[in-house]
């Protein structure tokens, strides 16, 4: 393939592969293998959602393994994440009461029967999880969105007296609402802005293995309509974004019926919060598409994925690109549902899924954890999951494991406020998005999960230039502003 320098496409490419490239920059290629190869053209002309953010979560558990580890490690790590030069994260979660990755369970709300909450502190938040939020807001030039999401009410106001499983009581509703109000004063009091949150985590419940609290459609949508979103609004903070559903995507084409299904039931909601834990491989792009079009002009945002059921891997890239972790389902899902199940690739299922999801109308993706220890905790329960980086704090080390690089290809390069664009890709090996930054420049995501390097012609208007994507790899390509 040749064309002359007048066509050539002015690119910036960045990968990360099986072979070791860690966003290393790319400068040269080698000529295509064969004269004609595949096109892949760009359409700015084509635009789809705009993009919320991506990020991660702060959990009490990674905020205390922060705080065990040298200064200089915690600065580390925290620009990692939120400088220009690291991730530069965009969209975050925090937990209100604790969660599984939390050291103990506790509650805000300590008093049984305090309706009013006049004994509601955030007292357990000050060691470990707010100042590590302030640390990330120190560190971000730009700024992020925070959300927050409750596992559980305190288990006085449950039907089961528990922090695992059962309802919220209906006497407790407008407590309960007022619990959001009052978070909110509590953390802006501190100086630390609260964008919006999810209602609750998981409402179909977690196998009543930690914290949880059950809802159905109706249940929360009653709860939304009539007591969350109208006390917010009261006590001034209208403006907070409000997510329904918080759980796997199969299930959301029930959930998006009840929460939209009249203008009274949606008034509240601003969009709908999803998890990946129904497949290790599966987008369901068709759940998907279907929430999407049922409010079009609302948020549908991946709240939390990550690799779960597996202690860490340490200090052993190939593992994070081999097909030999297994997740929850490997061993507990269903018969007809083991399928969604099989030994994977952590690299692979960030990528896939990632581009996945911003092909089908998915606006914001949030990763779980951002530290871990060598367990994959602590975790109060012994749910151990691997999270990007992975600390030893005991020998105060750090470990940048290759999914963090796979967070970064897509949180550092697609800023908020970007449009996905219209992609046409001939080559049936590579997945591919693209989005246009608001400062006009265009980041195109290209995985190739296959064992050979695949060489193709990236074209935007009548220019083209070749490029060349090593076997397991995944890379971003900047094409700057005009």
């Amino acid at each position: 393939m040749s064309c002359s320098n007048q066509n050539m496409l002015q690119v910036s490419v960045y990968e990360t592969s099986e072979s070791g490239n860690k966003l290393t920059e790319i400068k040269s290629f080698a000529a295509p293998s064969r004269d004609s190869i595949a096109n892949v053209t760009l359409n700015p002309n084509q635009t789809f959602q705009k993009i919320t953010g991506f990020g991660g979560a702060f959990t009490e558990s990674s905020a205390y393994l922060l705080n065990k580890l040298s200064k200089e490690n915690r600065d580390e790590i925290i620009k990692a994440y939120f400088s220009r030069e690291g991730a530069n994260y965009s969209l975050t979660r925090t937990h209100m009461n604790s969660c599984d990755f939390s050291l103990s369970n506790y509650s805000y709300t300590p008093v049984a029967d305090d309706v009013n909450l006049e004994h509601f502190t955030i007292e357990e938040d000050m060691p470990d999880l707010i100042p590590m939020i302030k640390g990330a807001m120190a560190a971000s030039e730009d700024g992020f969105k925070l959300f927050a999401s409750p596992w559980t009410a305190a288990p006085w106001m449950k039907d089961n007296n528990d922090w695992v499983g059962g309802k919220l009581l209906p006497k407790y509703y407008d407590t309960w609402a007022l619990f959001f109000s009052k978070y909110t004063k509590a953390y802006e009091d501190l100086g630390i802005p609260i964008w919006g949150f999810t209602v609750e985590n998981e409402p179909h419940g977690n196998g009543n293995n930690w914290e949880s609290m059950h809802y159905s459609p109706e249940e929360m949508t009653e709860f939304v309509q009539h007591h969350l979103g109208p006390k917010l609004e009261a006590d001034g903070y209208g403006d907070k974004v409000i997510l329904g559903y918080d759980q796997n995507r199969a299930g959301i084409k029930e959930w998006v019926d009840v929460m939209y299904a009249t203008e009274e039931s949606a008034k509240y909601y601003d969009g709908t919060a999803i998890h990946w834990y129904e497949s290790t491989y599966e987008v369901f792009p068709e759940d998907l598409q279907y929430a999407h079009n049922k409010a079009p002009n609302k948020y549908l945002i991946e709240t939390e994925g990550c690799i779960d059921a597996e202690v860490p891997v340490w200090k052993d890239d190939a593992w994070y690109f081999k097909k030999e972790a297994t997740d929850w389902g490997w061993d507990w899902a269903p018969e007809d549902q083991k399928y969604l199940h099989p030994k994977y690739s952590p690299f692979n299922r960030y990528a896939r899924d990632i581009i996945g999801c911003l092909n089908n109308w998915v606006d914001g993706w949030v990763d779980w954890n951002m530290v871990l220890d060598k367990q994959g905790g602590p975790n109060w329960f012994k749910n151990w999951c691997i999270a990007p980086i992975i600390v030893d704090p005991d020998k105060d080390e750090v470990y940048y494991t290759p999914l963090y690089y796979v967070m970064v290809h897509f949180s550092k390069y697609i800023r908020p406020g970007a449009e996905v664009i219209g992609v046409n890709n001939q080559n049936e090996n590579l997945q591919i998005t693209a989005a246009k930054n608001p400062d006009g420049s265009i980041a195109v995501v290209v995985f190739n999960e296959g064992d050979e390097a695949q060489d193709f012609n990236l074209a935007l208007g009548e220019k083209l230039q070749p490029i060349t994507i090593s076997a397991r790899a995944l890379q971003t390509i900047i094409i700057p502003t005009n």
